[in-house]
Parts: structure tokens; C-alpha cells; sequence
């Protein structure tokens, strides 16, 4: 009985995750449209995706929202950290769970309430408006030029508090004398922020850096929800690419052969990460 218990696990783990990856891995081996008869073509797809303008339009574009949506929440959620745990602000508890709310929130809400909101005649606009800075006004999801870093900054808004909840807690386990110490010496804020906060949190950095990147490199329901893409492909990733080419397309093989590209790439960023947190 107790070996049982200590099987489920692995049995849910091959049933659930590996089971369907190596389906994958198969289907991406086939001229397959997910009805009729797939035609073996091998690499072929994988070949294939390395050529196509599509593939790295969507690789770019998926780079840059890595900027908005790991490295600027990851700097943030650090100096909120910093800030809070050397300083407690009043209703920190409040400020915290304001912060954090969008992680709670089910993604399509947020979707649509800001595709609202950032409309020709929404909230934001309006506002622009009347500080009279009309002529910065326009529709943010649909505009060529603006629709991508937009797509950014909502995802900004989105995981800079799961950053500064997952740093705050590292940052309780930091040794108080750490920053005596540091004071003693004549440190100021930044030097004990850089000398002390940043190295005690390294390994959490690590795993919000992990954490961000694989939502980056794997958004889907935000983009699908406020754009599916455009305006034209401006704002196509990898994810979109993927379920547009096995849903629309119906080009399955070929989209099996990105999902399975996209999580080896995900895979190798985690292993590099986590090697550079052991060496540090």
C-alpha cells in the first residue's frame, strides 16, 4: 500500500506530462491536418521551421516580451523588496495583496477589462484627454507600432507582484546583523541593497527569472484574448503560432513540431539558470 502512495505520483507524472509529449513528438513527424491520413515526412517540419519568416517574427517578438514580462518585473519586485524589507511601509499587507491581485484574477477578465479599457473611447484614453494629452491618444491594441510593448506592459503590471511576493519571503530569511554589519562599515541604502539584499535573495531571483521567463515564452491566453495576434503580426508569439497553426491552419505536425521546439528551448533557459544560481 505504501508503495502505491509513493507511485501515484509518477504514474500521474507519465499520464498527465510525459505520455503527451512524446505523442507530440511523434505527431510533429507527420504532414498530419488531425483528420485524414498523416504522411511521414520526419524532420521535415523541424527543417522547415527554422526557414520560416513566420517562426522568427513570432521568436522576436516572444524575446522582447521576455524584457516586459521577466526582467523589468524581477527588477521591480527587487526594490519593492528592498524597500519594504529594510523600511515596512503602513498596510503593507494591503499594498502586498493589491500587487499580487493580478495573479488571482482569471486571465480572460483581465484580457477583456483592459481591451476595454485601452479602446479609442476607453478609460485611458479619456484620461490622456483630459491632462490634455489628447494627441497621444489611439487604440493601443490595434496600432502597428504600439501593440507590442503594450502587450508588455500588461504583463508587467501582471507578474511584478508574484515577484515581490516571491522575494519578500527570501528576504525574511536574510540575517538581520547582515545589515549591521554593512552599517557599521558606512554602507547607504544602495551599497546594502547591491553587497546585501541581492546576493541573500539569489536563489529566489532565480526561480522568479524561471517562473517569468517560461510565462513569456508560453503566453498564450493574454494575447489570444486582447489581440489573437495582431493587429496583422504584430503581436503573434510562439504560443499563438502554435494553437493558429494546429487550430486554424490545421496544420497539426507542423505545430507539434514548434510546441516541441518551444519546450526544449524552455527546458535549456530553466538548466541554464539554475547552473548559474549553483556557480554564483
Amino acid at each position: 500500500m505504501g508503495y502505491a502512495y509513493l507511485l501515484l505520483p509518477l504514474a500521474i507524472y507519465v499520464l498527465v506530462i510525459l505520455i503527451p509529449v512524446i505523442y507530440a513528438a511523434w505527431i510533429s513527424l507527420f504532414d498530419w491536418d488531425g483528420v485524414s491520413a498523416g504522411k511521414w515526412v520526419g524532420l521535415h517540419n523541424y527543417a522547415q521551421a527554422f526557414h520560416d519568416p513566420a517562426v522568427r517574427q513570432a521568436l522576436i517578438h516572444s524575446i522582447v516580451l521576455v524584457f516586459f514580462y521577466s526582467i523589468i518585473p524581477v527588477a521591480i519586485g527587487l526594490i519593492l523588496t528592498g524597500i519594504i524589507a529594510r523600511h515596512p511601509l503602513r498596510a503593507v499587507g494591503m499594498w502586498r495583496t493589491i500587487l499580487f491581485l493580478p495573479q488571482v484574477l482569471s486571465v480572460v477578465v483581465v484580457g477583456v477589462s483592459w481591451r476595454w479599457i485601452l479602446k479609442q473611447d476607453g478609460p485611458f484614453n479619456q484620461l490622456l484627454r483630459a491632462v490634455g494629452l489628447g494627441r497621444w491618444t489611439k487604440v493601443w491594441l490595434g496600432d502597428f507600432t504600439w501593440a507590442l510593448p503594450t502587450e508588455g506592459a500588461l504583463g508587467t503590471w501582471m507578474l511584478s507582484g508574484l515577484c515581490m511576493v516571491l522575494l519578500l519571503a527570501g528576504a525574511q530569511s536574510i540575517d538581520t546583523e547582515l545589515y549591521d554589519a554593512a552599517n557599521v562599515d558606512g554602507a547607504g541604502v544602495i551599497r546594502e541593497f547591491l553587497t546585501v539584499t541581492v546576493p541573500g535573495l539569489r536563489n529566489q531571483i532565480v526561480v522568479a527569472l524561471v517562473l517569468t521567463f517560461a510565462v513569456s515564452l508560453n503566453n498564450f491566453s493574454l494575447i489570444w484574448v486582447t489581440t489573437q495576434g495582431g493587429p496583422g503580426q504584430e503581436t503573434q508569439v510562439a504560443s499563438t503560432l502554435i494553437y493558429s497553426r494546429a487550430f486554424i491552419v490545421s496544420a497539426v505536425g507542423d505545430a507539434s513540431a514548434l510546441a516541441i521546439m518551444l519546450g526544449v528551448l524552455m527546458m535549456v533557459i530553466a538548466y541554464g539558470f539554475t547552473r548559474l544560481s549553483e556557480r554564483a
